[in-house]
């Protein structure tokens, strides 16, 4: 058992069952029941729904990766690295926005990153 994939792959989950909950509560909805656009509201709810996959394929890869007796084991870390890299992006990203936008404590508001960083983390660890 690769436990640090495994921690991974468990704040992958988690942060992929507040994303479908308090995330389309808190972000989505909002958006689709604003007076923007109509093509900006369905672009947004693209962009939801892309990050939706990514996360769901990230979860079960991390799992997969996290356990020898998975089939997939040996052929998902070079995938593993990936998913590190981009969360990593994701991090790196959501920081600097969170930092420069003018909101009294946006990195505290914009939280997610923490996630995004230890899902990075814990998976750069496991394939070391």
């Amino acid at each position: 058992m690769n436990y640090f994939i495994l921690i991974s792959a468990i704040i992958t989950l988690a942060a992929t069952i507040g994303h479908f909950t308090m995330g389309k509560k808190e972000y989505l909805m909002p958006v689709l029941t604003s007076d923007i656009d109509i093509i900006a509201k369905k672009i947004m709810q693209s962009l939801f729904h892309y990050m939706s996959v990514f996360m769901v394929l990230s979860t079960i890869i991390l799992f997969a990766g996290s356990s020898q007796q998975c089939p997939l084991y040996e052929y998902v870390h070079g995938m593993i690295r990936f998913i590190a890299l981009v969360y990593a992006g994701f991090a790196i990203t959501q920081l600097a926005i969170a930092a420069t936008s003018g909101i009294k404590n946006g990195a505290l508001k914009m939280f997610q990153w923490v996630f995004w960083a230890l899902i990075s983390l814990f998976s750069i660890l496991g394939t070391i």
